[in-house]
């Protein structure tokens, strides 16, 4: 399944801002909540349609979390909006105790995660969210690789009891997945099968994995491709099935290689199946100024990357 032809692209955030709307038509429950970003994160519909239920609580993330928990013991299902950094390192104190520590049935949805959210800088890029939320016992982690699956994720998440962590983006990437796709929590999709080497990639570095395993199959590298779009809980069935495949595991995501997927992909070969294994992701470092595309290729997340990894691993 290496042919795809996207017709066309768009960002990840508008995935989740057609989702909630849909959800909105559809569940008297879901509620949506906004740290005065609303056009950034694409709530615009939702409150136009629904201002009933949509709260614009300013910029006061911490105090947005609180409501959505207490919000909860009243039924509503939650969905607050802001960037990933406010939605995670600003309020992670709120977040362990009145969300996670309670298992409150909140959505925490975050924008502009990683180094694509370019121009705006390292303070805003936020690279360890991913562990972050992961680390916090009963939170479900899910970074959906475009227009399409962030939609049906956004959907998904609100038929699940308990709180998500839903990460998505601000670049236009191209749209290949379904339109009205099945979205199940918890399991990974493997868009290729291959016997040379397993590639293991979240969010958008998924597209990028794509067009990496065309090239290697120009050059007769088999990709075993697989989109882990639940980080947790990982799939480990789809992952270990690959590894024995192949002998050979490479994860690529847009976050820091310390904390996020690549660390609990190892966890799992490291009890079950262990095998070789290589990381692409940003390593040890902030980020900065630039656009996404600059930044890709400066940190090592671009195509070229990832056939470089593959490469040196069979070499």
């Amino acid at each position: 399944m290496l042919d795809f032809n996207p017709t066309s692209s768009n960002d990840t955030r508008s995935g989740f801002g057609a989702g909630l709307v849909e959800l909105g038509r559809t569940n008297p429950k879901v509620v949506g909540l906004c740290a005065d970003l609303i056009g950034s994160l694409k709530m615009d519909a939702f409150q136009k349609e629904f201002p009933d239920r949509f709260f614009q609580v300013g910029i006061a993330e911490a105090n947005m979390m609180g409501i959505a928990a207490g919000m909860t013991i009243g039924g509503f299902i939650p969905f607050t909006g802001t960037f990933a950094n406010f939605s995670t390192g600003r309020v992670y104190d709120q977040i362990r105790q009145s969300i996670a520590y309670s298992g409150k049935n909140v959505k925490i949805c975050a924008s502009h995660a990683g180094l694509t959210l370019g121009e705006d800088g390292a303070t805003h890029q936020i690279l360890e969210d991913v562990g972050m939320m992961s680390m916090l016992p009963g939170m479900v982690v899910i970074n959906p690789c475009d227009y399409n699956q962030t939609k049906a994720a956004t959907i998904a998440i609100a038929s699940y009891n308990g709180p998500v962590y839903l990460r998505f983006g601000r670049p236009k990437v191209p749209i290949f997945t379904p339109e009205n796709q099945l979205f199940e929590i918890g399991k990974g999709w493997q868009i290729h099968g291959g016997t040379d080497v397993t590639i293991i990639a979240t969010g958008h570095l998924v597209w990028k994995s794509i067009e990496a395993a065309r090239e290697l199959a120009k050059d007769g590298i088999s990709v075993d491709l697989i989109n882990i779009h639940t980080i947790k809980p990982l799939d480990e069935e789809i992952v270990l099935r690959s590894a024995r495949k192949t002998g050979t595991v490479i994860v690529a995501e847009e976050h820091q290689i310390n904390g996020g997927l690549g660390g609990l992909v190892a966890q799992c070969l490291a009890k079950h199946h262990p095998c070789k294994m290589g990381f692409i992701g940003v390593n040890d470092s902030f980020g900065e100024s630039g656009t996404p595309d600059e930044l890709m290729e400066k940190y090592g997340l671009g195509v070229k990357d990832v056939i470089a990894k593959v490469k040196s691993m069979r070499g």
